[in-house]
């Protein structure tokens, strides 16, 4: 199977969120740069870094049966000639499941190579609980 050649950085994160609605593992790693320096942390897990444990996870997640659908709003965009990182809250909904789960804040980074654009980080958090961080005219920087 040949690897999709991915135009922006914004094709390839709709290629990732659709990988991983379809449970598709190809898909999910042909976003992916096969570089060795690629980093995913999934909500509340450890750092994976490199590609072998990064496919290892979402072979994982995958096999474990739940479907996952990610609702990506709220996106912080910046991008350069060979780099670009976006931001998004995402509302995760797992089939099967109405339970509201609470939001996610993910970054994903993405570089240019001959082949197109590629991830080479995917980073989710919690989102932390903003109703009780203080009034709504107060930063919300921890640190």
């Amino acid at each position: 199977m040949t690897n999709p050649i991915f135009t922006s950085p914004s094709e390839a994160e709709a290629a990732f969120y659709d990988a991983l609605a379809r449970a598709d593992l190809d898909g999910m790693m042909s976003v992916w740069s096969e570089d060795e320096e690629v980093v995913c942390i999934h909500p509340g897990s450890i750092r994976l870094i490199g590609i072998a444990a990064i496919r290892e996870s979402w072979r994982q997640l995958f096999e474990a049966g739940t479907r996952i659908t990610v609702l990506a709003t709220q996106p912080v965009q910046w991008l350069n000639l060979m780099t670009a990182v976006h931001t998004v809250h995402q509302r995760i909904h797992l089939e099967g499941d109405n339970r509201l789960h609470p939001p996610i804040i993910a970054t994903n980074v993405f570089i240019r190579g001959a082949v197109g654009w590629r991830m080479v980080l995917h980073h989710a958090s919690p989102a932390p609980d903003t109703d009780n961080l203080g009034g709504s005219d107060s930063p919300h920087i921890l640190h």
